[in-house]
């Protein structure tokens, strides 16, 4: 029997050609996008099952639900600043030369001391800052604006200064408000997600499970890292390389090691991997030299067995992709250069997916301003901004929540700065928008104006088909003024006219138009067993209760939908707490609830959610406004699409509003 040189006999020698000319049939060449469609078809690129995980290691990972939040943030009605609460109407007139004079109530208001007296008129509460602002006040002066009344008589302040209603108040609810969806499924959580959720108090959270990525390396001449090099040998960088962009991209790496180019050893790691991961990615053994083995393996691991073998690329040609037992199998070319472009281009897209993960973006993007921004002189301001889809480009829309808002962040896709030696940026500047974390995108659908759980259900539901749609609340007339400056795709709105007694149609201009959406009941809130109030109508219980001192009502900023509402009901009236204007239907039932003013309107839902009594006014028309030319666009017309739905209208109907039957 003849040998060839190192011992191996011709037989041996002859059968490795043999098995290397067979391969040939497995190297059949196809384009990249064939090859992407033929394994996104084989292998679902969804993401995995949900698991419980505590808030400290929820950093990085991806939410498997919406969080909604089960609190107001913040709960109560709070001082902005160290000083006194007061009422107002109390400081009207004052100045410098002509300062009021305010009697002081024996009390200190630190954070976490519930108010145990109300300030009446003539009255100041020392408070300081996140203190609870007492029953009565509707404003807070800085300590600065004040000084200590001289003299024997009772402790008092003189004030030089007026006060304006709401006045370094942070409302509750105003950051976040009970029952807002605050966070959505498919967030990645960074450091900003963190903080609403510990906000909110949520110790623990449901994640979407990590897929766990076995990471093996084949080839008689790979050597460890670490480990002296013998001739002809190279060190494993692929295995390392993959690994840390596994961890990247979300997934778990699971190194199982070299395995050498021998046939049941690799078939046994390979099913062992299997069995222990979601998906096999496997460095070297693709191309046709006579030491390759994995080929036949694939195909005995179960069907379909090998879905590609050869992908038009340079560099990275020899990439084989493969199924079995549910699960993707990518085998990699061995130069590092082309195993790592490969994986990149078809193994990331997949674990990102199962990870639930967005696609990988960029780091940073030119946006259009789409309003005036001014700045201090003298000093860069960064911006935070949220992206918009704009007529011809990019729109960067500022965030107009301050410092104490822990939502901002989320809400915001990037940051620009203003520098130093400008006053602000002219609208229609461009702008480099930096991105906040890896990974992020401007939202497919860019909603602004008032918000509804209602319209959480329906962002809930285009979330499922792959519309990312962004949510900001600035009330009906802010969102109007939004989309006509073009920073929105969709304004929600229920503003009342009270000429014409139509809801939103009168306040468009002719290039918009409007979507119907539901109906939801306003009316008087108040607490449960209030004999003032129960037993009656709405409009009798104002009616008697606008002259009433004792009485008082929480209003709505001006501006709002429920404002228009609130002011066509009062009919000019100004009963006791009307300066009180916080800006959502949470921020009145909470006043309410804690017993800081004894009525106000909101919708139905939030009195159902906060236990207090309601006394219906009137059906609201919330709907939503958009720019006609826009209507085809496939993000828009997905949420109009989506709005008409029969199934978005039962689940809306199950949330207790009003949802007129669809056009025929």
């Amino acid at each position: 029997m003849s040998r060839n040189e190192g011992s191996e006999t011709t037989e041996d020698f002859l059968a490795k050609l043999s098995r290397a000319a067979r391969q040939e049939q497995f190297l059949h060449v196809v384009s990249r996008d064939e090859a992407v469609s033929r394994f996104r078809a084989a292998i679902p690129h969804a993401s995995l099952s949900a698991e419980i995980v505590p808030l400290v290691g929820a950093l990085g990972r991806v939410l498997a639900r919406d969080i909604a939040s089960p609190i107001d943030v913040p709960p109560f009605d709070r001082a902005l600043v160290d000083g006194f609460a007061l009422r107002s109407s109390d400081t009207l007139g004052a100045s410098q030369a002509e300062p009021r004079r305010l009697g002081l109530n024996h009390e200190i208001l630190a954070c976490g001391v519930a108010p145990r007296h109300a300030v009446d008129p003539g009255t100041a509460t020392a408070i300081a800052t996140g203190g609870v602002i007492p029953r009565g006040a509707d404003a807070v002066v800085m300590v600065e604006s004040t000084e200590i009344a001289s003299g024997d008589g009772p402790l008092a302040i003189d004030l030089d200064r007026t006060a304006s209603p709401g006045q370094f108040v942070g409302y509750a609810g105003s950051d976040m408000a009970r029952g807002e969806t605050v966070l959505r499924k498919g967030m990645v959580i960074t450091a900003r997600e963190i903080g609403i959720l510990a906000a909110c108090g949520l110790g623990e959270i449901e994640l979407v499970r990590r897929p766990r990525i076995a990471v093996l390396s084949t080839g008689d001449e790979l050597v460890a890292p670490g480990k002296p090099l013998p001739p002809a040998g190279i060190y494993d960088s692929n295995s390392a390389i993959v690994a840390a962009s596994v961890t990247e991209n979300g997934g778990v790496p699971v190194p199982y090691g070299i395995i050498r180019d021998d046939e049941d050893a690799l078939e046994a790691a390979i099913r062992k991997a299997l069995s222990e991961c979601d998906v096999v990615v496997l460095s070297g053994g693709t191309s046709k030299g006579a030491g390759d083995v994995s080929h036949r393996i694939l195909s005995r691991l179960g069907e379909p067995g090998i879905l590609v073998h050869g992908v038009a690329l340079k560099p990275g040609k020899p990439l084989c992709l493969a199924e079995a037992q549910g699960k993707a199998i990518v085998v990699l070319p061995g130069f590092p250069t082309s195993a790592i472009f490969t994986f990149h281009e078809f193994a990331v897209p997949l674990i990102r997916a199962l990870a639930g993960l967005p696609p990988r973006d960029e780091e940073s993007v030119d946006a259009v301003l789409p309003q005036r921004m001014a700045s201090e002189l003298g000093r860069m301001e960064f911006v935070m901004a949220s992206l918009a889809h704009g007529r011809e480009a990019p729109v960067a829309v500022p965030l107009s929540k301050g410092s104490g808002s822990v939502t901002a962040f989320s809400q915001a896709d990037g940051f620009f700065a203003i520098p130093a030696p400008r006053s602000g940026m002219e609208a229609g500047e461009r702008v480099s928008l930096t991105r906040i974390g890896a990974g992020t995108r401007a939202p497919d659908l860019t909603i602004v104006g008032s918000h509804c759980i209602g319209l959480d259900a329906i962002v809930g539901r285009l979330a499922e088909r792959g519309v990312r749609a962004r949510t900001i609340w600035v009330g009906s007339s802010g969102g109007l003024a939004s989309l006509k400056r073009g920073e929105c795709d969709i304004a929600s709105m229920h503003l009342l006219d009270l000429k014409t007694g139509f809801y939103n149609t009168p306040f468009l201009i002719p290039t918009l138009r409007l979507a119907p959406g539901w109906k939801r009941m306003q009316g008087v809130v108040f607490r449960s067993g209030d004999r003032r109030f129960e037993g009656r109508d709405a409009a009798s219980a104002v009616s008697a209760l606008v002259d009433d001192p004792d009485a008082i009502m929480v209003n709505r900023n001006t501006g709002s939908g429920t404002r228009l509402l609130i002011d066509g009901v009062l009919d000019g009236a100004r009963p006791p707490g009307f300066w009180n204007q916080p800006r959502s239907h949470n921020a009145v039932a909470a006043a309410v609830a804690q017993g800081r003013a004894d009525w106000g309107i909101a919708i139905e839902s939030v009195a159902r959610t906060y236990g207090l009594g309601f006394l219906p006014l009137t059906n609201e028309h919330y709907d939503f406004a958009y720019a006609a030319e826009r209507a085809d666009e496939p993000a828009l017309a997905g949420f109009l699409s989506v709005l008409a739905e029969p199934e978005t209208r039962a689940a809306l109907a199950k949330l207790g509003f009003s949802v007129p039957e669809a056009a025929s």
